[in-house]
């Protein structure tokens, strides 16, 4: 093996014992040499097929005086300083005649913006490292890190300006900054590619629904489209939540109805009532057509109610049971409950008219015996707010009692609905 401006000889056979990497942006615009050693074209692309291998380079696409050819990693016999050289004669290199299904590294990467997963932002692509390794005597290519740094874009800025010895050694200074691959989101604005190319979210879905909205924020448009497009119901719903209003509104707006409708049903019915009320009233009706009758009456019911009012904060998601409920019983309607995890620190009590007559805390029940009824565990009279309650008063008392849920009840305190911590947080945060 032998290393000369940053290009690198691979070894006759076996596996490499280390990872050895080669600039995309020295390996554009590379020599081609056919296995004589004579100049047969130049490399102008380097593939990936995603739908074989997200990472396996599947060839390079090399200009000729004939066209353009594809030239397959196992017919390289070796990348060094002098270039590309063939194990096969130009003759026998296929002809390159459709990018369907490829994802073109330096038409789609370079330059354009990526999500780093694991450092949770959109970042810029200035260069990608090309790992290589001899297997079985077939050499493999494979995308290892993308390059956001200075030490890619200087390599590219000074290429064909200033020797390659130089522009090695001057980068050689320059602090690495790379994200592993399997670390890397693409963005794909077109549907019908982005279906080619098998390209989803499936990284960025695994994040916090806070940290993706952080980056869904800092995207264009059609790219947020893109994002939300091929994210899970259930993950768009909560990261959707995350969002700026009035970027919910615009993300919402790029939707098609049935696919906003199924998003917004996996909302919490508060957040969803909020976002459909922000929405011109025809595009909310589309939706709410669109939605599962039990989910478009709940919400609709709460869009009757004025944003600054208790009423207008809350949520429909939370657990009632009967005051002669065992603890046994509560345990078994949280297993069965389908709403937020912020709906479940407190089980409220209901009599037969669903009149509001106590709540248990959660932690209560840990030290409770299954057979324990409810009411036995209720500390005291519920502290409670009107359906009309002022939004100002409604944080008064979440301060005053230290409350994780505040119940909400009509004139004849029949319990209509609860607000949660978060929504007060939301509604402090709106007011800074």
């Amino acid at each position: 093996m032998n290393r000369s401006n940053g290009w690198i000889r691979p070894a006759v056979s076996g596996i490499l014992p280390t990872m050895l990497a080669i600039p995309l942006s020295e390996l554009l615009g590379a020599p081609v040499l056919d296995p004589g050693g004579g100049p047969q074209g130049r490399v102008r692309e380097v593939a990936v097929c995603p739908q074989a291998d997200t990472a396996r380079i599947c060839g390079l696409i090399v200009k000729t005086r004939q066209g353009d050819r594809l030239l397959s990693p196992e017919a390289v016999a070796e990348i060094s300083g002098k270039g590309v050289r063939a194990s096969a004669p130009a003759a026998e290199w296929a002809p390159f005649t459709s990018t369907e299904g490829m994802l073109l590294l330096g038409r789609d990467l370079l330059d354009q913006q990526i999500i780093d997963v694991h450092g949770r932002k959109v970042v810029r692509v200035n260069d990608l490292d090309i790992h290589q390794e001899q297997i079985n005597h077939h050499l493999v290519l494979k995308v290892g890190d993308v390059d956001v740094g200075a030490r890619g874009a200087v390599r590219r800025l000074l290429k064909g300006i200033v020797p390659a010895s130089a522009v090695h050694v001057l980068t050689q200074k320059l602090p690495p900054r790379v994200i592993p691959w399997e670390f890397v989101d693409l963005i794909e604005t077109d549907p019908a590619r982005r279906v080619k190319l098998k390209i989803e979210h499936e990284r960025l879905s695994r994040l916090h629904p806070a940290d993706i909205a952080d980056i869904v924020e800092e995207l264009a448009p059609a790219e947020r489209e893109a994002v939300f497009e091929t994210l899970d119901e259930q993950v768009a719903a909560e990261a959707l939540e995350e969002v700026d209003p009035k970027l919910q509104v615009s993300i919402v707006q790029s939707l098609d109805s049935d696919r906003a409708a199924d998003i917004v049903e996996e909302m919490g019915p508060d957040a969803a009532a909020d976002l459909l009320a922000d929405l011109p009233k025809e595009r909310s009706e589309e939706i709410l057509e669109e939605m599962e009758p039990e989910e478009r009456e709940e919400i609709s019911e709460l869009l009757e109610f004025k944003e600054n009012t208790a009423a207008g904060r809350m949520t429909t998601d939370y657990l009632a049971l009967a005051p002669t409920a065992t603890v046994n019983d509560a345990i078994e309607a949280l297993r069965k409950f389908e709403g937020g995890i912020e709906g479940v620190s407190t089980i409220f009590l209901t009599d037969k008219d669903n009149n509001l007559v106590g709540a248990v805390p959660l932690a209560s029940l840990v030290l409770a015996s299954g057979d324990t009824p409810l009411v036995s565990l209720a500390p005291g009279p519920p502290i409670f707010c009107l359906a009309g309650t002022r939004e100002k008063e409604v944080a008064e008392l979440f301060d005053k009692y230290n409350l994780l849920m505040l119940p909400v009840v009509d004139s004849q305190g029949v319990l209509t609905g609860v607000i949660t911590a978060d929504d007060v947080i939301s509604l402090l945060r709106s007011k800074l």
